[in-house]
């Protein structure tokens, strides 16, 4: 166990099709409490608009679209919001994703220049280790080996997990659609690939969505479909309380505790948290990093 975490982001993942579809992800959720490896789904609702660009940014900001200014997909610039990635960083943490240029320009550079931001290794940039793609057809496959990469040679302490074929069968085929439920199937497949290494490396582990989708190949509105996504939470450092109740801007929060990253004035979904671990853990690993700093 350490304070180490991974989110991973799966683009346009609707929560019914989760539930129905993520077999290994959800055999986790059937797990005993006891076993180490077990997971909790939440419901969450999506800000609006329920669209990509504004919801990376609420999801990693913790400020809804219209705070942002972030408030549709064109628009192209950087974060004007303290982030996860700003936050760890200015608590000394490593950062690294494996993303849609999307999240490269909205905290990196902005805009993204393939030849120059698509292979990142800038211990001065907000993420300092990248490997992002621009093409909604990269495949799932590659990106998780992206990230596996990423994180046997970086080791970072935030890890973002982005892959982008969900959303993209979505768009081409809908909600109702074998193409879309089948891709959903093929990503939890190439999930399980690494999601028991992560656990028994003893990262923490949240796996969710921007937005859903729905039957008319798009998303953007206010439909259930569009606005439901799943939330799992693996690691002891989760309460695992059915009863929770998160909410989408409280996941930048909930992560830096999760980090260790104190005074970062971030909404937490409390109830998610196993608070008497997660603060003798947390008191823990400040009183080395000062002995460390006052030696």
């Amino acid at each position: 166990m350490s304070n180490k975490v991974i989110l991973v982001l799966l683009d346009g993942l609707a929560y019914e099709t989760a539930q129905q579809c993520m077999g290994f992800t959800q055999g986790l959720v059937e797990q005993s409490p006891t076993k180490k490896c077990r997971a909790t789904l939440y419901k969450l609702q999506c800000e609006l608009p329920s669209m990509s660009r504004p919801l990376y940014e609420a999801i990693l900001t913790g400020v809804a679209p219209a705070d942002s200014g972030i408030v549709h997909n064109h628009i192209i610039r950087n974060s004007n919001q303290q982030s996860i990635f700003s936050l760890a960083r200015r608590a000394g943490l490593s950062t690294a994703a494996a993303a849609y240029h999307w999240v490269s320009e909205l905290y990196n550079r902005s805009p993204y220049d393939a030849l120059r931001d698509r292979f990142t290794d800038d211990p001065e940039q907000l993420i300092q280790y990248g490997i992002f793609y621009h093409q909604d057809s990269y495949p799932d496959s590659h990106l998780y080996l992206d990230a596996e990469w990423l994180r046997r040679h970086h080791d970072p302490d935030f890890l973002l997990v982005h892959p982008m074929n969900i959303d993209d069968a979505g768009h081409r085929a809908g909600l109702d659609s074998a193409h879309y439920r089948n891709t959903a199937r093929h990503s939890d497949t190439y999930l399980s690939e690494y999601l028991l290494t992560w656990i028994d490396a003893g990262y923490q582990i949240l796996i969710t969505a921007d937005h859903g989708m729905n039957g008319d190949k798009s998303h953007g509105g206010t439909l259930a479909e569009e606005r439901d996504v799943p939330l799992y939470v693996i690691g002891e450092r989760f309460s695992h309380d059915p009863d929770a109740a998160p909410r989408q801007l409280e996941l930048c929060g909930t992560l830096c505790e999760l980090l260790g990253i104190e005074g970062h004035m971030k909404p937490v979904a409390t109830a998610l948290l196993n608070q008497g671990l997660n603060q003798g853990l947390n008191k823990g690993l400040n009183q080395g990093l000062n002995k460390g700093l006052n030696r």
